[in-house]
């Protein structure tokens, strides 16, 4: 009832698990991952105890097939010819088992950094297609992840439908705030489109993610990165007045007065209390308040009533 991948970045040292299931809150049971460590799904009938167990022996320096091995001759609950759990260790390798008596259709295909796996599917067209999806996107391990979830759902995905999804990547101090390796964890816990509503999330949370990285990025001086990751947070979070206020602020501060004035107006259509906004970040930043001498900008954004 459940297809996943995990898999590696070898660029970016990320780990990450993705997955979709006709079944209520799939997060709790199928992804687990640790930065620098590796990520294990475990799904079918499932044993929720390999994933964090398969983390440990993997941060002991155990390989992934090592792990495997471990943790199906540990396994003492009844059903463990029914189970599926796939694994990537540190140094890319996969291990992944599909017990004889998951329920049908149940297999898995694996690439040089994924593996995709599944039970209860539409079959072998499901994990294949999910591959190639994720060996033919580009960018970010997040996408390449989505892509494949979503491939998998169009070659037929779950048999029984869609209820829930989740995604996990870690990447070392990666994540939002201060000392967090969770780049990205999103879930869908009950919903008839899971997987729009995944998309949704991950539009926001990657916004998220390059606007802090804009926040970084001018706090050292570097203004043409920070704006490069502040066109990234407003691309993927169009709706987000913030984003588009963040931005503007950006382009002016880097000589695109035109640019801001658009990407302020955009803001002022989806936000009411925009001059608040406005203001507030003013407040936070004292590298806009130059904008507050430019009397000729001011006036084409808030024109005299």
């Amino acid at each position: 009832m459940t297809y996943s991948i995990v898999a590696r970045d070898k660029e970016t040292g990320e780990f990450g698990v993705a997955v979709q299931s006709h079944y209520f809150q799939v997060s709790p049971a199928v992804p687990w991952a640790l930065a620098g460590v590796g990520a294990v799904a475990t799904q079918a009938n499932v044993n929720v105890g390999y994933g964090p167990k398969g983390i440990d022996l993997l941060r002991e320096g155990l390989s992934a097939k090592q792990v495997l091995d471990r943790l199906l001759a540990e396994d003492t609950f009844e059903g463990k010819d029914g189970r599926q759990v796939s694994i990537v260790d540190a140094h890319g390798n996969i291990a992944t088992f599909t017990g004889p008596n998951a329920p049908h259709w149940a297999g898995d295909r694996q690439g040089k950094t994924w593996s995709a796996q599944g039970n209860i599917l539409a079959g072998p067209q499901v994990p294949e297609a999910m591959g190639k999806a994720f060996d033919a996107t580009q960018g970010e391990l997040a996408e390449k992840l989505y892509a494949a979830l979503k491939a998998g759902d169009d070659a037929g995905g779950d048999a029984r439908g869609h209820q829930s999804a989740s995604m996990l990547v870690v990447r070392k101090q990666g994540g939002r705030n201060l000392n967090n390796d969770r780049y990205i964890y999103i879930n869908v816990d009950d919903d008839p489109k899971p997987l729009a509503e995944l998309r949704r999330l991950l539009n926001l949370n990657l916004s998220y993610l390059y606007g802090d990285e804009a926040d970084r990025l001018l706090f050292a001086g570097k203004k043409a990165e920070a704006l490069t990751a502040g066109r990234k947070a407003a691309e993927y979070a169009p709706q987000q007045a913030d984003g588009h206020t963040s931005l503007g602020f950006l382009e002016y501060i880097n000589g695109n007065k035109d640019a801001a004035l658009k990407e302020f107006q955009a803001a002022k259509k989806l936000d009411p209390d925009f001059k608040k906004q406005f203001d507030a970040t003013i407040r936070w930043e004292k590298e806009f308040k130059a904008i507050l001498d430019d009397k000729a900008f001011l006036a084409k954004l808030f024109p005299p009533q």
